[in-house]
């Protein structure tokens, strides 16, 4: 595995004074020879000239947060970070890495969550080139590497946990929002690693029912919104009710047998958990005829 090598290269602007003086120097030498018909002095103003248009070839500008990867016929031998005009063996080939953040947002997969249900999921990853040489000789693309494994990891993700869950304590793509992003950014991490990538940040971006499922899950949803609606209310409502008999038996201003305690607790329950305002009823006779 090649690890990046940083190297700094020569200033780019002493570099260009120089060689521009040189080319002018050819160029004076190359006239003057001419008219005094030297031929040597005319081959070393043309050898002059071409040296130095050789020199200005090897002069490059890195940005910032930019990375050059050189190389030599296929050698590696390092990659230049500082920012600025620098100047290099003009032989060397100079590869621009941008090392700059970066967003990619996948699109919407259709997969099955750990319940076979059929969803679609999306997800947004920030990442940044760290290692420039792993990101241009371990992988062939490193750009399309970063997008096909992280829609694999997405992928991959989606089919370990439901979209909802059913039980306390059990993690779900709704639900466990946070511990899903830190999953999924683990797991693209991992993926991404050999290209010298690194994830700083992946969330779900999307996140539904498949089309076809999506009205009846909906309506198992809304299910059960009311039953733990009406669970709540039961809990609270059953409270009441003893709170009121303990009351009751506590300042001794009723005396309630058995069954006059069960009307009562019927009738507070109807009241407390009906889904509309009680009706009143006018009783004529006793509880008992």
């Amino acid at each position: 595995m090649i690890r990046e090598r940083r190297v700094e290269a020569t200033s780019g602007y002493a570099a260009l004074i120089g060689f521009l003086a040189l080319m002018i120097g050819g160029v004076a030498l190359l006239i003057v020879a001419a008219k005094a018909k030297v031929g040597l002095g005319v081959l070393l103003g043309v050898l002059t000239i071409v040296l130095a248009a050789l020199g200005l070839a090897g002069l490059f500008m890195v940005n910032p947060n930019e990375g050059r990867v050189l190389q030599l016929f296929g050698d590696y031998r390092g990659t230049v970070t500082a920012p600025g005009l620098r100047w290099a063996n003009p032989f060397y080939s100079k590869h621009a890495i941008s090392q700059r953040v970066r967003n990619f947002e996948s699109g919407k997969l259709k997969v099955n969550d750990q319940d076979g249900n059929p969803i679609e999921i999306a997800a947004v990853v920030v990442w940044r080139v760290v290692d420039t040489a792993e990101a241009c000789f371990e992988v062939d693309d490193y750009e399309n590497y970063v997008k096909v494994q992280s829609e694999a990891a997405v992928r991959n993700l989606a089919t370990r946990y439901p979209y909802d869950t059913h039980e306390e304590g059990q993690l779900s793509l709704r639900g466990a929002t946070q511990e899903i992003a830190n999953q999924l950014k683990d797991e693209i991490q991992q993926r991404l690693e050999k290209a010298g990538v690194q994830v700083l940040e992946a969330r779900l971006s999307h996140l539904a029912y498949a089309p076809e499922i999506a009205a009846a899950m909906l309506r198992r949803q809304q299910a059960g919104a009311i039953i733990a609606a009406r669970h709540k209310i039961v809990e609270g409502a059953v409270g009441m009710v003893e709170m009121a008999l303990d009351m009751l038996e506590k300042s001794n201003q009723v005396k309630l047998d058995e069954e006059r305690k069960a009307a009562m607790v019927s009738n507070l329950l109807v009241v407390l958990c009906a889904d509309r305002e009680a009706q009143p009823v006018v009783n004529t006779g006793t509880l008992y005829n």
